[in-house]
């Protein structure tokens, strides 16, 4: 019996059409044993592609489908496509002939073949045709939203139409700062946006996401989402009754850096996670809303959205107890330490508007530890640790523009795709961060010190 001839093959597999399909089959038959490459989420993204349509995890099960694939592996990384073929033993590297040339530097590691591909039929041709644009408007005026409108310009089928603000003065200089329709009336606003991004102040989250929800508008809020779990719990369950995409804006969440962190802690690479450690400070000056207790301002509001994510994305929302210590000024506060008791773990996170503390991510378990420098919110680098320093990694992703871009273009993908979860943030989780709040709020467990 001779040789299996081992055949690997790479694509985004967007979509997946009889192009696709054709392809593999070629690749199939130039070999026994075929290797399929899904790129992964992120990968995409650090190339520019906010436009694909369906989540890896999606397209994987596309690929399986089909029935040619022996084994299906995620491209996560530049440079990968070289350590599969020494890692898999790959005989024949292929690829779509419009790729010619592009992989003849892998002729030194196997055979390259370059197959015709499909014409007529492509993803993005398929994406140009089906995809809608979506006209969305924006409620709130302030800074996420400054930030929020560029970024929707580079993902596909997002376009910002409207503002709307009580304010008047405020919603037309928003409007014409981005060249937008400014709205004071909400009813108004929403019969003519097809989605809703609510930038709002947080007191006023739950009642614009509803009555968004009710009219009939898919919606997307800022964090905090929510400052009560029953909220959270209700504005869920009425998307779903209503077959709508209700998605909270953590854009740490989908950051391609963040998602990588949570799938080599899943995959085991550190073992057991023991302890998470979680920082966030930005000093604050008053006047601002921050500070302003009426505004529901202070440490825990503004930045725990996204300590308490990390959180419950490595340990799971089984926690038994809770308990915060903070610093308070004017009944706000400036400092919060927060400690969550698991079973089998424990986490703290330490947050400051105005106490400043290093502003990183440690996960520690009990074969090594994950570092995250500051700002382990927005981080485009992280480093994978152990007692024999050798071992050592460093990962290093894009991240582009704001940042607010991935959790757009994952929002589109959702609506089109009619999911109402993400595995990225599941709603359970979500739910859980808004739990951990309104304890906060309501006074259970506070020590100020």
């Amino acid at each position: 019996m001779g040789k299996i001839v081992k055949v690997i093959t790479y694509g985004t597999y967007d979509l997946l059409h009889q192009g696709h399909i054709n392809l593999l089959r070629r690749a199939k038959e130039l070999g026994d044993y075929l290797i399929v490459g899904v790129t992964s989420d992120s990968f995409d993204r650090g190339r520019g592609k906010l436009n694909v349509r369906n989540n890896v995890l999606e397209r994987v099960e596309a690929v399986k489908a089909t029935g040619y694939a022996d084994e299906v592996i995620i491209e996560d990384y530049l440079g990968q496509k070289i350590d599969d073929i020494q890692k898999y033993d790959i005989d024949i590297f292929a690829i779509g002939s419009d790729w010619v040339g592009k992989f003849d530097y892998l002729k030194e590691y196997c055979k390259v073949v370059y197959l015709p591909r499909t014409e007529g039929i492509s993803s993005t041709m398929l994406r140009e045709e089906s995809q809608a644009t979506y006209k969305i408007g924006v409620v709130g005026s302030g800074r996420i939203a400054h930030r929020f409108v560029p970024e929707t310009k580079v993902v596909n089928g997002a376009q910002v139409t409207a503002v709307m603000n009580p304010n008047g003065e405020e919603a037309e200089s928003f409007a014409k700062t981005h060249g937008l329709t400014a709205y004071t009336d909400y009813d108004i606003f929403l019969k003519d946006v097809d989605l809703v991004y609510v930038a709002s102040p947080h007191l006023t989250h739950y009642e614009y996401a509803k009555r968004a929800l009710l009219a009939g508008k898919h919606v997307l809020c800022e964090i905090p989402f929510m400052l009560s779990k029953d909220e959270a719990i209700e504005l869920y369950k009425l998307a779903e009754e209503r077959g709508l995409v209700l998605m909270e804006a953590s854009k740490t969440a989908f950051c391609p850096a963040f998602g990588h962190i949570i799938t080599l802690v899943k995959s085991g690479i550190i073992g057991d996670v023991v302890d998470v450690k979680a920082s966030l400070s930005k000093m604050v000056a008053a006047p601002t809303r921050e500070l302003d207790k009426t505004q529901a301002g202070g440490a825990m509001t503004e930045h725990a959205p996204l300590t308490l994510l990390a959180i419950i994305k490595l340990l799971g929302t089984d926690w038994h107890d809770v308990d915060f210590h903070s610093r308070m000024e004017n009944g706000v506060d400036i400092y919060t330490k927060g400690v969550v008791n698991y079973p089998h773990a424990t986490a703290s996170f330490t947050l400051g508007i105005g106490v400043k503390t290093e502003g990183n991510l440690v996960v520690s378990g009990t074969k090594g530890y994950i570092y995250v420098p500051a700002p382990w919110w927005l981080t485009d680098f992280f480093e994978v640790r152990y007692e024999d320093q050798t071992k050592n990694k460093k990962f290093f992703y894009s991240y582009d523009g704001e940042g607010l871009r991935y959790e757009i273009q994952e929002w589109l993908s959702m609506i089109v795709n009619k999911r109402h979860s993400c595995y990225k943030l599941r709603r359970r989780e979500s739910v859980a961060i808004a739990d951990i709040i309104e304890k906060y709020r309501n006074h259970e467990k506070v020590t100020v010190i």
